[in-house]
């Protein structure tokens, strides 16, 4: 039984990853362990599965149906591991999380440091990126996305919590300028925005009717990295609209003040999101419901 495994997830590892370096990389072996592998499971099996030159890889149609199967096989042999994993009840083994860089670092990383401590036999692999990274792809058992989800095939996704957004300014920016008090006040304010390369992003808002309402600002000061633009609103250099889990320690002791609290600001949805299989391993699982339970205690002002 062993021999007839032997080579089963380098051949599936390869076919999802379209080629044998990237199928090593995601395993961590050379190229050459990976096509050894598949090239004495095409010897046992008496057929060639992939279609290889020198630019592009495919399967044959006896590689597509055998791949077929195999991924069904592996499929139940995952969820009987995460069965054990549930009798146990001992999460083990290799995590792969993404999450957005600021957001990551102070939200989810206090959380998943907590649960490694707790089960010793879990690892942790973390990527902080603000770009929206494929899940199977590149191999992540799951990712924090904030915003609008796409829909997405094979995925599964589950609110964690929801990002707030607020109109801040310094006591010193206020007593200097005045404090508005409507949106339309904003007109003769310097406003910080996010943005890079002529570009900015809107801030947005609902009105009366509860309809989407985008305002764009030109801002004298344009910065890309949210830190930056709460820290040049601390130093008085005029308003920002930040996520409140950012700047809440600093409302609590006074170094910047909510403005324009009766507005509606448009929040944001916070999502985990794991590829989609029968059983849900159990590492990942108690990570999920961590972030469910503990990410709207960074969402509070």
């Amino acid at each position: 039984m062993a021999d007839r495994l032997s080579g089963i997830a380098a051949f599936v590892e390869a076919a999802e990853a379209g080629s044998f370096a990237r199928a090593a990389e995601r395993m961590n072996l050379s190229r050459s362990a990976v096509g050894k592998s598949i090239a004495r499971l095409e010897e046992r099996l008496g057929t060639r599965l992939f279609h290889r030159t020198t630019r592009s890889q495919s399967l044959t149609d006896d590689g597509q149906a055998f791949y077929e199967r195999c991924v069904r096989a592996l499929a139940e042999l995952e969820a009987a591991e995460s069965v054990l994993d549930d009798s146990r009840r001992a999460p083990a083994g290799r995590l792969r999380i993404s999450a957005p860089v600021l957001f990551g670092r102070r939200c989810v990383v206090p959380i998943v440091l907590d649960i490694l401590r707790r089960y010793p036999q879990l690892e942790l692999e973390m990527s902080f990126t603000d770009r929206r990274v494929d899940l199977v792809e590149e191999g992540f058992d799951l990712v924090v996305r904030s915003g609008e989800l796409p829909d997405s095939a094979g995925l599964v996704a589950r609110r964690i919590g929801v990002q707030k957004l607020v109109v801040c300014a310094a006591p010193a920016y206020l007593a200097e300028r005045g404090r508005p008090q409507a949106l339309a006040d904003l007109g003769g304010h310097e406003v910080i925005v996010y943005g890079r390369a002529g570009w900015s992003k809107a801030w947005n808002f609902l009105d009366a009717k509860g309809e989407a309402r985008d305002l764009q600002w030109r801002g004298r000061i344009r910065l890309d990295d949210l830190e930056a633009i709460a820290d040049a609103t601390l130093a008085g250099e005029g308003l920002a609209w930040l996520p409140g889990w950012l700047i809440a320690e600093h409302l609590r002791s006074g170094a910047l003040v909510r403005i324009l609290e009766n507005e509606a600001s448009r929040d944001v949805d916070i999502h985990a999101v794991w590829p989609q299989s029968r059983h849900l391993p159990m590492r990942v699982r108690v990570v999920i419901d961590e972030l469910v339970k503990r990410i709207p205690t960074f969402m509070t002002l």
